[in-house]
C-alpha cells in the first residue's frame, strides 16, 4: 500500500514487483530516511500479550490509537489463573509475605464467587423457559461481578490487539522505558515477535497438503511479521523525563496542599483558559500527593508567570526531534471530568479511546468503596441482607485491608511492583477530558442495564455532572439511571 501511493503503477503491478528485499529497501528510504511515518499506518498486525498480570495489561492497551480485548473478569472464572511474582521478590524474604497477600486474595475470591453464586439463586428463581446451565452461567456472572474486586493486579490475564505498525513502534519503545520491569520485558518480546514469522497455522495446513507445489507458501511465512518497521524500536526517554520533572514542579508547588478526600464519582471540572488548563493538567500528572483536579486547578491560577513557565518547561524536559508532544498536552477540550472509581471500572472506561485520559497509579492510601454498598449495588437488597447475614462484606473487607496493608509496607521497597497486592477494588483517579458527543456517547453506553454496576454508576455520575452545568444539552441524552431494580438474568 505504501509503494501504491508513490508510485504511478496500478496495484497488482506494484504488488507484483514487491519481494522481502524490495519491501525493506522501500521502507528504509521512505520510513526511516524520509521520515513518512504514515506507512507504517498501512501494516495491521494481530498480536497476543498472554499470561501478563493485570498491572501490566493495563500499561500495555494505554494506547489512544489501539483495537483489542483484555480477557473478561465478568464472564471469566480467574481462580485458575496464578499471578506474577516479580524477579526482585523471588528468593528474598519478601517472597513469602507477598505469595500470602495473593494467595489470600485469590482464595477469597474463588469462595466468594460460589458462594454468591449460590446466594442468588436463592434469590432469583430460575424461570420456566431459561435452561439450567444458562441461569447458572449468568448467576454466576453476577457473582463475579462483586467478586472481581478481590483480585490482585498480579493476577495474570490476557490481551488480544490488532494494531498498525506506527502504534506498534510506540507501543514497544513506551514499554521498553517503563518503570515495571514486567512491562520493559513484554516490549522487547513485542519486539522479537515483530522480528520473526508470524504464526499461521491454517496457512501452514494449506502448505503442507500443497507439498512441492506449496514451497512459495512455505517461503512467505518464513518472512518476519514487520522486522524493518521495528527494528530501531527503542526505549522512549521523552516521556520518563518529562514525567520526572514534572513530579519536582508538583512536589515544589502543591507541597502545602492537604490530600485529597475520596472524591465523588465524577466532577466536572471548571472552564479555564487553555494555558491554566494545561499547566493544571501537567502538576496533576506529575502529582504524588493525591491532590484533586480542583486542587491543582486552583492552584495553577494562582500561580505567576514564571512559575507556569517552569511547568510548562518541565512537560518539554527531554523531548526529542522526533518526540511527539505528551497526552497532557492535549488540551482544550470543553468537557474536563475528574473519575475517581476502582480499577475494574477504570479498565472498562479505558476503552474510550476518542477521550483523553491522564490516569495515575492506585494508591494504597485512597483506599476502597465500601463494602456494603458494593454488596448492595450487585446483589439488590435483598442479596446484600442475605451476604450480611452470611458475614461475606465482613471476610471482603478483611481481605482488602490486609492486602492494602502489605502493599504500603511494600511500596517504598519495592515501588511500583508493589501495585501488584492492590486488588481491582483500589480507587484511581484519572482525568478524562472530551467533547460533548463522546459525553453523551459514554452516558449512553457506559449506563446501559447490562453493564457492571461499578462503571454504570460512573457513566451516570458523569450524566449528572453535565446536567447541572449544561442542563438543555443533557436533556437529550438516553442515560439510564443504575440505582434502579435490578434484573439479574438480563446481560
Amino acid at each position: 500500500m505504501a509503494k501504491y501511493s508513490r508510485s504511478a503503477q496500478g496495484m497488482l503491478e506494484s504488488i507484483a514487483e514487491l519481494s522481502e528485499q524490495r519491501a525493506a529497501q522501500f521502507l528504509e528510504t521512505f520510513y526511516f530516511q524520509y521520515g513518512h511515518r504514515s506507512i507504517a499506518d498501512l501494516a495491521h498486525l494481530a498480536l497476543a500479550f498472554e499470561n501478563v498480570s493485570i498491572l501490566a495489561a493495563i500499561r500495555i492497551v494505554d494506547e489512544p490509537l489501539w483495537d483489542g480485548q483484555e480477557r473478561s473478569t465478568r464472564y471469566q472464572p480467574f481462580a485458575r489463573t496464578g499471578y506474577h511474582v516479580p524477579d526482585s521478590v523471588v528468593g528474598t524474604p519478601l517472597e513469602q509475605r507477598y505469595r500470602a497477600v495473593c494467595d489470600g486474595l485469590f482464595g477469597a475470591y474463588q469462595a466468594l464467587s460460589k458462594e454468591l453464586t449460590e446466594l442468588l439463586k436463592r434469590v432469583v428463581p430460575c424461570p420456566p423457559d431459561m435452561e439450567d446451565g444458562a441461569y447458572t452461567r449468568t448467576l454466576r456472572a453476577r457473582a463475579f461481578d462483586v467478586a472481581r474486586y478481590l483480585l490482585p493486579l498480579a493476577a495474570r490475564t490476557s490481551v488480544g490487539q490488532v494494531s498498525s505498525a506506527r502504534v506498534l513502534e510506540g507501543q514497544i519503545a513506551r514499554l521498553l522505558a517503563d518503570p515495571l520491569p514486567e512491562c520493559r520485558a513484554i516490549g522487547a518480546d513485542l519486539k522479537a515477535a515483530c522480528q520473526r514469522p508470524a504464526e499461521a497455522p491454517l496457512l501452514r495446513k494449506i502448505a503442507d497438503a500443497l507439498n512441492g507445489s506449496g514451497s512459495e507458501l512455505h517461503g512467505l511465512l518464513q518472512a518476519g511479521a514487520a522486522p524493518t518497521l521495528v527494528k530501531y524500536a527503542a526505549p522512549a526517554s521523552y516521556r520518563p523525563a518529562a514525567l520526572a520533572a514534572l513530579r519536582a514542579e508538583a512536589d515544589r508547588l502543591l507541597a502545602d496542599l492537604p490530600p485529597a478526600e475520596p472524591g465523588p464519582l465524577a466532577e466536572l471540572a471548571d472552564p479555564a483558559p487553555l494555558d491554566e488548563e494545561l499547566v493544571a493538567t501537567l502538576l496533576y500528572r506529575g502529582d504524588a500527593g493525591r491532590h484533586s483536579y480542583r486542587q491543582t486547578q486552583r492552584r495553577a491560577a494562582e500561580l505567576g508567570d514564571a512559575d507556569r513557565a517552569r511547568v510548562l518547561a518541565a512537560g518539554l524536559a527531554g523531548r526529542g526531534r522526533h518526540d511527539d508532544l505528551l497526552r497532557e498536552h492535549r488540551a482544550g477540550y470543553a468537557l474536563t471530568f475528574e473519575l475517581t472509581m476502582d480499577v475494574g471500572a477504570f479498565r472498562d472506561m479505558h476503552r474510550h479511546r476518542r477521550c483523553v485520559q491522564v490516569a495515575r497509579d492506585p494508591d494504597p492510601a485512597d483506599g476502597f468503596d465500601d463494602p456494603d454498598a458494593i454488596f448492595e449495588a450487585g446483589l439488590g437488597a435483598e442479596g446484600a441482607a442475605l451476604a450480611r447475614g452470611a458475614g461475606l462484606p465482613q471476610r471482603y473487607r478483611a481481605a482488602l485491608e490486609r492486602a492494602f496493608d502489605a502493599a504500603a509496607d511494600l511500596r517504598p521497597t519495592l515501588g511500583d511492583e508493589a501495585l501488584y497486592l492492590l486488588p481491582l477494588a483500589a480507587r484511581v483517579r484519572a482525568l478524562f477530558k472530551m467533547d460533548y458527543a463522546e459525553a453523551a456517547y459514554v452516558a449512553e453506553l457506559r449506563t446501559g442495564p447490562t453493564g457492571h454496576f461499578s462503571y454504570r454508576r460512573v457513566a451516570w455520575a458523569m450524566y449528572e455532572a453535565l446536567k447541572a452545568r449544561h442542563p438543555a444539552l443533557a436533556a437529550s441524552i438516553r442515560a439510564t439511571d443504575p440505582h434502579g431494580p435490578i434484573d439479574f438474568l438480563k446481560r
